[in-house]
Formats: C-alpha cells, sequence, structure tokens
C-alpha cells in the first residue's frame, strides 16, 4: 500500500450552513404568532425557525438576513432556504430571495488506518498545531482553501471548509501526509 495508489474515502458531509437576505424587514413577532415550528429569542433579537424537510434550522433576525444551518449537501441548502423565503412570503411579507451563498461546510471523513500525531505534527509543524492536553486532535490549517482539518488518532478527520469543493480537495491534500505517518499494523 502506497500513498499515490488510489483510495476511495469516503467523505461524509454532516452540515451546511448558508445565508440570504429577503431584501425586506421581517416582523419577528408576527413570525413568531403565526408560523409552525418556530422559537421567539426576543431578548436576542432572532427567530429560530426549523423545517422537516429537508431537515434545517434557520436563524431569522428582523433586518431580513436569514442563516440556515443543517443541510448535508449544497443543493439542499438552497432548496432550503428557497423554502423558507417562501414560507416567510405565504406569512404575508414581500420577500426577495437574494445574495445567497454558502458560507461553511463541515465534513467527516475516516481514513482506513490510525496516525501517529506527535510525528504528523513534528513533519508538518508550520501548519499543524497540536496540544494533547488541551485537545485530542492535530489542527491543520490549509491557508489557500480556507479549510482547517482536525485529525485524530483514530484515522478519524473533522475538515471545515467554505465549500464542498474546498473540502474535498483539503482531504486530497492532506492524505499523503497522513499516510506517510500512518501507525503500523503488526
Amino acid at each position: 500500500m502506497d500513498a499515490d495508489s488510489d483510495v476511495a474515502l469516503d467523505i461524509l458531509i454532516t452540515n451546511v450552513v448558508c445565508v440570504f437576505r429577503t431584501r425586506c424587514h421581517l416582523n419577528l413577532r408576527k413570525i413568531a404568532l403565526e408560523g409552525a415550528n418556530v422559537i421567539y429569542k426576543r431578548d436576542v433579537g432572532k427567530v429560530l425557525m426549523k423545517l422537516r424537510k429537508p431537515r434545517i434550522t434557520a436563524t431569522i433576525w428582523s433586518s431580513g438576513k436569514v442563516i440556515c444551518t443543517g443541510a448535508t449537501s449544497e443543493e439542499e441548502a438552497k432548496f432550503g432556504a428557497r423554502r423558507l423565503a417562501r414560507t416567510l412570503q405565504k406569512l404575508g411579507f414581500q420577500v426577495i430571495f437574494t445574495d445567497f451563498k454558502v458560507v461553511n461546510v463541515l465534513a467527516v471523513c475516516n481514513m482506513p488506518f490510525e496516525i501517529r500525531l506527535p510525528e504528523f505534527t513534528k513533519n508538518n509543524r508550520p501548519h499543524a498545531s497540536y496540544e494533547p492536553e488541551l485537545h485530542p486532535a492535530v489542527c491543520y490549517r490549509i491557508k489557500p482553501l480556507r479549510a482547517t482539518l482536525q485529525i485524530f488518532s483514530t484515522g478519524s478527520i473533522t475538515v471545515t471548509g467554505p465549500n464542498v469543493k474546498a473540502v474535498a480537495s483539503a482531504v486530497e491534500q492532506i492524505y499523503p501526509f497522513v499516510f506517510e505517518s500512518r501507525k503500523q499494523i503488526l
């Protein structure tokens, strides 16, 4: 087994965060009273609205800014955001769906081997930091992709990036480095 051989790694996307604007002022009290699956946080000045299909949670501000979390793909995030905008239209607001943007993607990937974290950190020092007293994983940052990877000794890698493409290329970039620091099976 060498680092160049094609190994199929499953990247499981667990959360996609997106944001959009409605281009109108939203009356949070009206949403809280007339909307379904709503939690009104008056002290913070926002409303949480949950959709069942796709399963997303939206944070709605009176300025018209909406943040959607919980989707498992970029397409599902856009579909959920559009569905939420339609729900707000049905409540009587003049909503125009604009400025949609995927802000953050969280994914998990499991390597087919365990990783020696001290050796990995030593070999990749400027990008990797490992504080075993504080956190059990190595934090590895890839600045050009704006991606952060949490690498655990079990071979599990948690990737945070701006979009799905960046997450996939971050896993492709990190694989040769974790491969050379893998634990040998006796």
